[in-house]
């Protein structure tokens, strides 16, 4: 019974106000990374990524020629992203939570990796669509998202998260 206390009080002590921020700035480097540099480097355009983000609530029409401007698509695509990012980072926060600062870059790394393989190798049986999106750099995307969402959020989180559980001398 004690573990389900401690588990519950280590959920609670995680700084959502941190996790929040984080994701959305690491989000934010993520989205533009996958809107500028991944299109430029896979030689395809910027329209293309926002379209493939928007298929997983729009469906796969949203794909059809040509790849320009499309208001709905790129407002999914936005809303989207920034879902999956706050999602990550705050799964990101509940493993890295009280690491420290080198802890919360490489386990993020590690984790956004991690999230790389889970994205592109099991979640394109329901969205084989982003089949066509593996590459190195959508791996080197995946990875300085989950260092900057882990390294955020260490350096984020409140002083006071981490005296409340007993960390730097507190109870």
């Amino acid at each position: 019974m004690s573990e389900v206390v401690e588990a519950r009080d280590e959920w609670i002590l995680v700084d959502w106000q941190a996790v929040f921020r984080a994701g959305m700035i690491a989000g934010t480097v993520f989205l533009l990374l996958n809107l500028f540099v991944v299109p430029a480097l896979m030689g395809s355009n910027f329209w293309i990524s926002a379209r493939l983000t928007a298929s997983i609530v729009l469906g796969q029409q949203v794909l059809a020629p040509p790849a320009t401007f499309d208001g709905i698509a790129l407002l999914a695509a936005v809303l989207v992203h920034y879902f999956l990012a706050l999602l990550m980072a705050g799964i990101i926060a509940l493993v890295v939570h009280r690491g420290g600062l080198t802890t919360g870059i490489i386990g993020g790394a590690v984790l956004g990796l991690a999230f790389y393989f889970i994205n592109y190798y099991t979640l394109t049986y329901f969205w084989p669509q982003f089949f066509a999106m593996k590459d190195g750099s959508v791996i080197f995307a995946h990875v300085i998202f989950g260092a900057l969402a882990g390294g955020l959020y260490e350096w984020l989180e409140g002083d006071w998260y981490e005296l409340a559980q007993g960390e730097h001398g507190g109870a």
